[in-house]
């Protein structure tokens, strides 16, 4: 039985922690790590099979922030299941610190691969999860990429990838919020229709509300009931979610809030 009420709530403290440290760190992505918190949440604390206390353990299952950018929503994530001391949530983007700008799993307990580089986190999903079927264990790969990052090319040679290997243990996300650095994504190079491009490529589609938690764990319970091909959930999502003057403006894709916008935002998200 899913805890809905549990996993909005959860959703709403990682938005109110991201906008906490882009704002201390006065740098940071708080656009495209609001759109994604509700899939965040719904994964680290309804979906995933993990323990907090053996980050390092073999049967988990892995995530990959292939849009390495929104990493304030995973940190905070992480924080929140025990990962970490929710002290650290303050040193984002330090010298020294263990959350830096883009996910480095050298030094983040919890973080399963460094991303950052756009386009490479689906081809490491896949990796892992050849490397699962070949050890006979049962764990699934999530990886969550960027409507914008779907750009590169590299995507689809994974996609390609994974149906042909029939990688049912790999479930992707588009975070289908329609705006990267540039622009809209229509704009910037036309790319449309992504759930028919990703079901030429074979792989099973869904395509849900993003910020309906309940929407987001059905299509993940149908994603693994599906056998022998991938499934890509495409997430319809806002940039900047939650909060009202940073919804749907591509100017907020890569800037920090001021201490004063950080008041406002916290407000709105019910601090």
């Amino acid at each position: 039985m899913h805890d809905i009420q549990n996993i909005e709530q959860k959703a709403r403290e990682i938005r109110k922690h991201v906008v906490k440290m882009i704002g201390k760190a006065k740098s940071g992505h708080p656009g495209g790590s609001l759109s994604c918190a509700d899939l965040v949440a719904a994964l680290y604390f309804d979906v995933m099979n993990i323990d907090p206390q053996n980050p390092q353990w073999a049967d988990r299952d892995r995530f990959v922030m292939s849009k390495g950018h929104a990493c304030p929503a995973m940190y905070a994530a992480l924080a929140m299941k025990g990962y970490f001391p929710m002290e650290e949530l303050g040193t984002l983007r330090e010298l020294g610190s263990i959350l830096q700008g883009h996910p480095y799993s050298g030094k983040t307990p919890g973080v399963d691969v460094s991303t950052g580089s756009l386009g490479q986190g689906l081809s490491v999903a896949n990796g892992i999860a050849l490397g699962g079927r070949l050890d006979g264990r049962d764990y699934y790969v999530y990886c969550l990429m960027g409507d914008g990052e779907i750009e590169e090319g590299q995507v689809w040679e994974a996609a390609m990838s994974a149906a042909h290997y029939k990688l049912d243990h790999v479930i992707g996300f588009v975070d289908y919020n329609h705006l990267q650095i540039d622009g809209t994504i229509e704009d910037v190079i036309g790319n449309v229709n992504i759930g028919g491009k990703f079901a030429a490529f074979g792989w099973n589609v869904l395509t849900v509300d993003g910020h309906n938690v309940a929407e987001i764990l059905e299509a993940i319970e149908q994603a693994k009931a599906t056998k022998g091909k991938p499934t890509m959930i495409i997430l319809n999502t806002v940039k900047g979610k939650g909060v009202s003057f940073m919804e749907n403006q591509v100017g907020w894709h890569g800037k920090a809030p001021s201490a004063e916008q950080v008041e406002q935002a916290l407000k709105e998200l019910g601090e």
